[in-house]
């Protein structure tokens, strides 16, 4: 009995204490078993910041993933090995046909070329060659081809056919085809053509105003004289001043000087007496008689 006793005998200042838990227990759980501990403002998952939460937290998780994915660095991809070409995606074929190729002792030197040995899809292609590297000289020389192909192409597509090659007959879309030749200058030769009555020399297509001398041997190296014009000659003796005055060389001076040395000598005997005349163009002299004769 006196072990219980000491257990349970208490002095005032003890008891009061254990009264004092008794009540704050008592009270404690009187507010939970009453209390409403619920939260009034509800969370709604579907609004715009959760929404945007979600989003964050998606992106930065993306942003680890790819962090943590092995990173590829630039690589020459003629020495790809069974490994490095497992890491990039490529099949055991694949590899193999690269394999044997450099056992060849020949090397890989485009996208283009190492498809066409491995056969990797389109896909893998694009996905990997961003990161081959070549050897400097390699790359020049692709780049040499590559700008030799692309002016192939230029000059191939700026070729165009025409309708005819010859000069007399070609029409305006003709002389457009040729380099340095617009709608001006085509119209322009066709007009000037129709003056002379036709090209009877090749010289004269120099004489169009305006017309470089590059672009002209432009013109001729394509389109030639094949059926020279047939011009009706007009008599020297007979001419009015007027009508002579119409040859395209012949302007108003030379034209008097013509009538006066015909005054002169009564009558041309042949057109090359044309020489006689004091300051005769002789430069022009094979083109002012393809439009006189003399009778």
């Amino acid at each position: 009995m006196k072990i219980f006793k000491s257990h349970f005998w208490y002095n005032k200042s003890q008891r009061n204490g254990v009264f004092f838990l008794a009540i704050c227990i008592i009270v404690l759980q009187l507010i939970i078993f009453f209390g409403d501990f619920s939260v009034k403002d509800k969370i709604d998952l579907n609004s715009s910041q959760v929404l945007s939460f979600h989003q964050q937290i998606d992106s930065l998780r993306a942003v680890e993933i790819e962090n943590r994915k092995p990173k590829i660095y630039p690589f020459n991809p003629n020495y790809i090995t069974d490994y490095k070409g497992e890491q990039l995606g490529m099949s055991i074929d694949e590899i193999d046909r690269l394999l044997r190729f450099r056992k060849t002792n020949q090397f890989v030197n485009s996208n283009q070329e190492f498809q066409k040995i491995t056969k990797v899809s389109d896909s893998l292609l694009n996905k990997i060659s961003p990161y081959f590297k070549f050897p400097d000289w390699v790359v020049k020389q692709n780049s040499n081809l590559s700008l030799q192909r692309t002016k192939q192409a230029y000059y191939k597509k700026e070729v165009k056919e025409v309708s005819t090659t010859d000069i007399n007959k070609a029409t305006a879309e003709d002389f457009k085809t040729i380099s340095g030749i617009g709608a001006a200058f085509s119209e322009r030769i066709i007009k000037y053509r129709n003056k002379l009555q036709g090209f009877s020399l090749n010289a004269q297509l120099y004489e169009v105003w305006g017309l470089e001398k590059e672009v002209a041997e432009k013109v001729l190296s394509t389109f030639k004289i094949i059926d020279k014009p047939v011009i009706k000659k007009i008599n020297v003796n007979t001419v009015t001043f007027k009508v002579l005055l119409k040859n395209p060389y012949i302007d108003y001076q030379l034209c008097k000087k013509i009538f006066e040395y015909r005054d002169e000598v009564a009558e041309l005997q042949d057109i090359s007496e044309l020489k006689n005349i004091k300051d005769f163009p002789l430069e022009k002299y094979d083109r002012i008689v393809l439009y006189l004769m003399a009778e």
